[in-house]
């Protein structure tokens, strides 16, 4: 029996960006699904139930900041790790961010190893690293 993969849930707003962290995400082994604004990614995580999210935090309809909250607000999903990825470098925005729950912060541009190494930190973080 296959073992499954881990599942993560990318969202930004930039198509470009999505296509190609999703090439290197799936190049490491890892199962993607996307999302383009605060909205979708919502729905996106009771569809695809992630073990990992990478958010961006300047989305249309909801920014990343209301969308960690919500997940982290909400029993059935606080579990998941999420990774704030994003342009903003300014410290009130990795202190807002962190208060809002997240559980990491990773500015762009970013070097791919330094992504792959930050996910195998949060996974191993809950159990969940692949082997």
């Amino acid at each position: 029996m296959e073992e499954r993969k881990t599942r993560l849930l990318l969202v930004d707003d930039e198509p470009d960006l999505v296509q190609m962290v999703s090439v290197r995400l799936k190049a490491a082994g890892y199962e993607i699904s996307t999302a383009y604004d605060g909205q979708e990614a919502l729905e996106k995580v009771k569809e695809s139930h992630p073990d990992l999210m990478i958010l961006d935090l300047m989305l249309p309809k909801l920014d990343g900041y209301k969308v960690c909250r919500l997940l982290k607000l909400d029993e059935r999903t606080r579990g998941i790790p999420i990774l704030i990825f994003t342009a903003r470098a300014q410290v009130e925005d990795v202190t807002l961010a962190t208060e809002c729950g997240a559980d990491a912060y990773l500015t762009k541009p970013f070097e791919a190893k330094v992504l792959l190494g930050k996910l195998q930190e949060l996974l191993a973080a809950v159990g969940k690293a692949r082997a």
